[in-house]
């Protein structure tokens, strides 16, 4: 998730820009975090694609300590990360930095540490690692984003190809009993599946949210649901997204369901139904909610503030939602009785690490 004008005014999605011409008829040109809605959503590519991989051809070779992921929980991009690294036990090897979800127009800050610096990295805003890779950068301080510490440099804010990497290329630091993720068996049907849900589930409820034209919103909005009533017809008899076993297709959408009653549904007027209302994809979410890796990761409380809050151009009082009720995720789901490994020959992960865990305020 990146700052406004990142998720405005990219060039990866299509559409025309016609932030100017909308400011100029309003009288006025808005930017910072007022420019949410008020400027057609197109999603910016990732600018910083280096990879982090085992024979470093990038100039980056994986090596346990030497860098850092930075996050928010708020943000559902970031969060792909988040759950990768837990399922995938590495916390020691990965160090994880979360930001404040109530970004400023300086974007992604570390006002929840000490003196508000990064404890590892010894900076206040993230733009500070971007700077040091790109002087003068013009884009968007996105995260997900891992930082090089030696040097304080950001390697790569590409948050489509992150997780795949610490699936692929992180293998040799993952934890006895790890998942597999991507297997390479059925990565031609995981890459199909989560385009669908790229484009109309996860990018779609932006779409939605900032839309600036009664069509625009419509044809997104419309576009959303269908492609949930698909994969709600998919998941009927199946417990996972591809194959048996718990994959990147299933963390990729479990990001936007477990944020959809709590903000989209209402904050980005995706209304049709709610998650809650369609049975299926309720239990689904919260099998993957109640699966040690998912839940634990999900900060509720950091989410609502974030949207609410931060999205004035849509929400101009920052007032924040009272509901719905958290309860619920935690009620029986029944999807076991699907089958299914969730883990697949692998087991589930240990214990939140110490000083990673979410805050009361942020759990059911």
């Amino acid at each position: 998730m990146s700052n406004p004008v990142t998720e405005q005014t990219g060039t990866d999605t299509a559409g025309t820009d016609t932030a100017g011409t909308a400011a100029a008829a309003a009288g006025a040109e808005k930017t910072g975090n007022e420019a949410y809605g008020k400027k057609p959503f197109k999603r910016s590519k990732s600018h910083f694609a280096d990879r982090i991989t085992a024979d470093g051809r990038d100039g980056w070779p994986v090596e346990a300590g030497r860098y850092r992921l930075v996050v928010s929980r708020a943000c559902p991009w970031a969060s792909r990360a988040v759950i990768s690294r837990r399922l995938l036990g590495l916390e020691d090897a990965l160090s994880l930095a979360v930001t404040d979800p109530i970004q400023d127009d300086r974007s992604w800050r570390f006002t929840l540490d000490p003196d508000d610096r990064d404890p590892v990295l010894g900076i206040r805003f993230l733009s500070e690692a971007y700077d040091a890779r790109e002087t003068g950068y013009p884009g968007g301080v996105s995260v997900p984003a891992v930082v090089d510490v030696p040097s304080g440099r950001l390697v790569t804010n590409d948050f489509q190809q992150i997780t795949l990497d610490l699936a692929t290329e992180w293998r040799a630091l993952h934890r006895s009993g790890a998942p597999d993720l991507y297997p390479e068996p059925l990565r031609d049907e995981i890459d199909e599946v989560m385009d669908g849900i790229y484009r109309d589930v996860n990018n779609g409820v932006y779409r939605s949210g900032f839309a600036t034209t009664q069509a625009g919103y419509e044809e997104a909005c419309l576009a959303l649901f269908r492609r949930l009533e698909e994969v709600s017809q998919r998941l009927a008899n199946r417990r996972y997204l591809v194959g048996d076993t718990i994959t990147e297709a299933d963390i990729r959408l479990f990001t936007t369901l477990v944020r959809f009653d709590v903000v989209y549904h209402g904050h980005f007027k995706c209304n049709r139904w709610k998650l809650a209302e369609d049975p299926v994809l309720w239990a689904y979410s919260r099998d993957l909610f109640q699966t040690p890796g998912f839940g634990d990761t999900v900060d509720f409380d950091h989410v609502k503030r974030h949207y609410y809050q931060v999205h004035t151009g849509i929400n101009p009082t920052g007032i924040v939602a009272l509901g719905p009720d958290l309860s619920a995720w935690l009620t029986p789901h029944h999807r076991e009785q699907l089958g299914g490994r969730p883990f697949g020959d692998g087991t589930p992960p240990g214990p939140v690490a110490a000083g990673e865990e979410v805050p009361a305020a942020g759990r059911p």
